[in-house]
């Protein structure tokens, strides 16, 4: 039996700007779960000194989190989705069209 769909990511090559500052990566990790139809019920976001975030959106259906790296020009992503599969791929485009990385690396698991 599966329960939901496990995307974990690494972004590579991410420009600095878009992932240094809280309010840039809250606008991009919201406005992803919304599109992609998720079930928002919180968030909470650090900002790390220097630079760099970290963000936790959790939805109905499990999570959605992002970890930056600005410095590698790196993301780290994980959407775990129970119920609609395909909106834990849904977001993982959209954080691609969002982010652009230059390359990429993810890891789907079936989980249950």
């Amino acid at each position: 039996m599966i329960v939901g769909k496990h995307i974990i990511a690494e972004l590579y090559g991410v420009d600095p700007e878009l992932i240094a500052r809280e309010e840039k990566v809250r606008e991009i990790l919201e406005e992803v779960v919304d599109k992609a139809g998720l079930n928002k019920v919180g968030s909470i976001y650090k900002q790390f000194n220097p630079h760099g975030v970290t963000g936790v959106v959790l939805i109905s259906e499990s999570h959605v989190s992002i970890h930056t790296w600005p410095e590698y020009e790196l993301v780290n992503l994980d959407i775990f989705t129970c119920g609609d599969k395909s909106k834990a791929e849904k977001a993982f485009k959209l954080f691609l069209e969002k982010f652009k990385p230059k390359s990429y690396r993810h890891v789907i698991l079936d989980r249950g």
